[in-house]
């Protein structure tokens, strides 16, 4: 067993990765080049767990047996050059959290969108059937600490790209995989085949035992199938034709046919609107009857699932406007869904630290759904030079408050105020969250 293991990186994931290392008995440093959030600090006090912070020691470092590598740590960081160069095997704290969870069932869930709602949706079915199941990885706690302090017989994992760079063994029974568009690209080379690849990891130590769930509208996917054998099970799902197996759209019924069971619902008691979310049910539905949850039990928990925050959040009606709180949207594709789900007019709250977004994709919803954008950041040159010829009004801001206001003033009964801003949020707001509940805040003072 690898006895000194070192964990790069200090958030959520490497305290977790910490935890269950130090519970299995590893000898255990965590070295974070910014500061460590206090009540991180006092969790590996606590739990004996030497640390540094505002700084890397490299001769520890590399005196390595293994490492447990931050999904936030790119690549091309002297650290991990160094790190690379000696050879240390590296992983993710997701490769070290199933290691000490074999034996239990895994629904793991990637995509560039939709991974969240999916996550949140397949676990509440799951619980709603009474299996003792919890959620982790980018949603709420780490899959490591979940194993370390309170294991479960089913885990069902939100996973990215870059927790996938850093797997060997890791191997879920149900891999869903919803949608490729390019998104942190600056990760890869600036290649999408790149990040395509890396997607498909989830899948790459299945066996025909397991089931790969996918979205067969996406053309990422389909040309990267027809490449790349998979050896597991395949289900996908559709929203263009009926399939013999997998999740279907018909006569507005969503379908879910794995192993002779139908489940058959009408798609207007879906709780989630939206095309996008008829994708994010039908996975989720597929992973249930994967796991031979009873037909009536997902038909239950896919009319009665509450929205997450920040993801197309319904906030209030002031004067006959429908404000929704999307703050989670931080890349384009994100905001091309928001826009896709309403056949009302928008005012559209947008902008923040752009990752060299390219709003062509936009374009064409913008000039069909939108009266007015209201650019919210400190840096709305690129909005104003994409987008203005497709809007008639757009605004600049500089903070919430104004924003809403602004959009208030543009709105009339029967619109939709809403903010999804297509970028980060580094430059006015600590993350997403602090975004989000400061638009809600805004909206309550109208």
């Amino acid at each position: 067993m690898a006895n000194k293991i070192i964990i790069l990186g200090a958030g959520e994931s490497g305290i977790g990765a910490a935890l269950l290392a130090k519970q299995q008995g590893y000898d255990v440093f965590v070295s974070d080049g910014s500061v460590i959030k206090d009540n991180y600090k006092q969790e590996l006090a606590v739990n004996h767990i030497s640390f540094e912070e505002g700084h890397h020691s490299w001769d520890v470092i590399l005196a390595a047996d293994e490492i447990v590598k931050s999904p936030g740590i790119p690549e091309k960081s002297e650290l991990m050059q160094k790190v690379r160069a000696k050879g240390i095997p590296v992983i993710s704290e997701i490769e070290l959290a199933y290691r000490f969870s074999k034996g239990k069932k895994i629904i793991a869930i990637t995509g560039s969108n939709g991974k969240s709602t999916t996550t949140a949706l397949t676990y509440h079915i799951f619980k709603t059937a009474g299996l003792d199941v919890a959620m982790v990885g980018n949603i709420g706690v780490s899959y490591a600490r979940q194993v370390a302090t309170a294991p479960a017989e089913y885990y069902v994992i939100e996973i990215s790209s870059f927790q996938l760079d850093d797997i060997k063994e890791f191997k879920p029974d149900v891999a869903i995989l919803l949608n490729i568009t390019p998104d942190h690209l600056d990760r890869y080379d600036y290649k999408m085949e790149n990040y395509v690849a890396s997607k498909f990891r989830i899948a790459m130590n299945q066996t025909k035992e397991d089931f790969f769930v996918y979205c067969m509208d996406d053309p990422e996917i389909m040309r990267h199938l027809e490449k790349q054998p998979i050896y597991s099970a395949l289900i996908p799902f559709t929203i263009m034709k009926p399939l013999k197996e997998g999740g279907f759209i018909a006569n507005d019924q969503v379908h879910i046919e794995v192993d002779g069971e139908p489940v058959i619902m009408s798609m207007y008691d879906l709780s989630l609107k939206g095309k996008h979310n008829l994708y994010n049910s039908m996975a989720a539905g597929i992973a249930g009857r994967t796991m031979d949850i009873r037909k009536e039990m997902i038909r239950e928990s896919l009319t009665s699932f509450k929205s997450l925050e920040h993801r197309m959040e319904y906030v209030a009606t002031v004067k006959g406007v429908d404000f929704i709180n999307d703050s989670k949207a931080t890349n384009v594709n994100s905001v091309w869904f928001a826009l896709e789900s309403f056949d009302r007019p928008i005012v559209l709250i947008m902008g923040g630290v752009d990752k060299g977004n390219d709003y062509s994709a936009i374009r064409d919803l913008v000039k069909e759904k939108v009266k007015a954008i209201i650019c919210l950041g400190v840096d709305n040159k690129p909005i104003f030079d994409a987008l203005s010829k497709d809007t008639p009004v757009m605004v600049n801001t500089t903070s919430m408050q104004d924003a809403v206001q602004e959009a208030f003033k543009q709105s009339e009964k029967g619109d939709i105020v809403m903010l999804s801003p297509a970028c980060a949020s580094f430059d006015l707001f600590k993350n997403y969250e602090d975004r989000g509940r400061k638009f809600k805040d805004a909206v309550k003072q109208l």
